[in-house]
């Protein structure tokens, strides 16, 4: 089958090409060889390769910037999201959008969840931008998959736990604070990715929820991570009123993967099992990229 990945060289995209490079035509594109907030070049470029499905993982996913720069995250979040699925329409080809918890208000009770059919009502121009561009591509073509995910983290690009262990490598006896009342779903990319190869063959429809079994503070994610390594560190716990921030973050946004077990198509481990895995992978590599430079 001929894929084209979009936003192909960030964490998700990098991981979207190892999972799939072996059993199918990759076309993998970024920013520099696709600008998707262009429709005519979109168009153009879809039109040519004729690809069975596409795979969105270009977004723009700077939660506190989008907050200032609201033209580019919808052009990117809203606008691509929709030239990719025009685009997929016309050629009839399967359509596979990113989202993200941010779409809920994120002010549940722990440890409920939120399943696909909650409402949402976005608190942040990120999350708004994410959901308008999930009602893009259910305008534009009902051959589409969308994928709500949480809290996610890979070995490409930076993310919430390189930043912790930079943190910690840095100056393990200055201590530093991380939220300990938010919760969600911290999900490997990688595992992402491999959901996503377990729906488009044969391929699922509509709407599903994709993140990691189980769920967490930011706090406990970053202290799991820190002791797997065996890494020395003065973290300690601080509310969210202690660590503000432009945007404001979801309390409690645990996603539940109700589609996906219900139709036998859930792959995503418990989040401490994942992040096992992902330690055993890469482990010595991200000491070496996050330990600091003499």
């Amino acid at each position: 089958m001929n894929l084209l990945i979009t936003g192909a060289n960030g964490q998700l995209g990098k991981d979207c090409r190892t999972v799939f490079g072996g059993a199918h035509t990759l076309t993998c594109v970024d920013i520099e060889e696709l600008d998707i907030t262009r429709a005519d070049d979109v168009s153009a470029f879809v039109r040519n390769i004729k690809p069975g499905v596409i795979i969105n993982c270009a977004a723009y996913t700077q939660v506190d910037r989008c907050e200032t720069e609201q033209e580019p995250a919808r052009a990117v979040n809203v606008t691509g999201a929709e030239n990719l699925a025009e685009g997929a329409a016309d050629c009839g080809a399967l359509m596979v959008h990113i989202s993200t918890d941010y779409v809920f208000d994120g002010q549940k009770d722990y440890p409920e969840t939120y399943t696909e059919t909650d409402a949402t009502a976005p608190q942040s121009v990120y999350g708004l931008t994410k959901l308008e561009g999930e009602q893009a591509v259910i305008r534009c073509t009902d051959n589409h998959l969308i994928l709500r995910t949480a809290w996610l983290y890979g070995f490409h690009g930076h993310n919430f736990i390189k930043a912790i262990l930079k943190k910690a490598l840095a100056d393990p006896e200055t201590p530093f604070k991380v939220v300990n009342d938010q919760f969600g779903t911290p999900t490997w990319s990688m595992a992402l990715a491999r959901q996503i190869a377990e729906l488009i063959d044969p391929p699922a429809r509509g709407l599903y929820h994709a993140s990691a079994e189980g769920a967490c503070t930011w706090y406990a994610f970053a202290r799991y991570f820190l002791e797997k390594l065996q890494v020395p560190h003065r973290m300690v716990t601080c509310t969210t009123e202690e660590y503000p921030t432009p945007a404001k973050r979801p309390h409690c946004a645990i996603l539940e993967n109700r589609r996906l077990a219900a139709e036998g198509r859930n792959r995503m481990a418990h989040w401490q099992s994942a992040l096992d895995e992902y330690i055993n992978q890469y482990g010595p590599a991200l000491l070496d990229e996050c330990r600091p430079s003499n």
